[in-house]
């Protein structure tokens, strides 16, 4: 798996306890413990990544271990390799096969901050006319 060109790279060697963000697409394969937030641009989860975290991004491919919520305000790419634990609230989601995830599936728009908002829908409403029995 290669980073995509321009992307930053933290390495499987790495590890990341706090909070993490940026203004450019990442590529993670270390270990990270608390929040990423890249809210217009991409994150991809490497193979060797083990991330304990809530993650607030654009789009987002997993190859590797995730325990947290996931919110992309566009696409998440859930890879063979992949196994989640928490939930994920995105406009799009793609799953390979033999992918694991443990949590809720959410799709649909999603508010300013990237969190999911369902479609709220008003009752039709008819008329109702009662008249006495004669």
């Amino acid at each position: 798996m290669k980073p995509a060109e321009g992307s930053t790279v933290i390495g499987k060697s790495v590890t990341i306890r706090g909070e993490l963000s940026g203004n450019e697409d990442l590529y993670m394969d270390g270990d990270i413990e608390g929040t990423i937030r890249l809210s217009d641009h991409a994150l991809t989860i490497g193979p060797n990544a083990k991330v304990l975290a809530d993650i607030h991004v654009k789009d987002l491919v997993i190859f590797g271990k995730v325990t947290g919520n996931l919110h992309a305000t566009g696409r998440v790419d859930v890879r063979n390799s992949a196994v989640i634990t928490g939930d994920i609230h995105s406009q799009r989601l793609s799953i390979e096969e033999n992918a694991a995830i443990k949590g809720k599936v959410n799709l649909g728009p999603n508010d300013q901050s990237g969190n999911y908002q369902p479609e709220t829908k008003k009752p039709e409403q008819k008329d109702l006319l009662l008249e006495p029995k004669a």
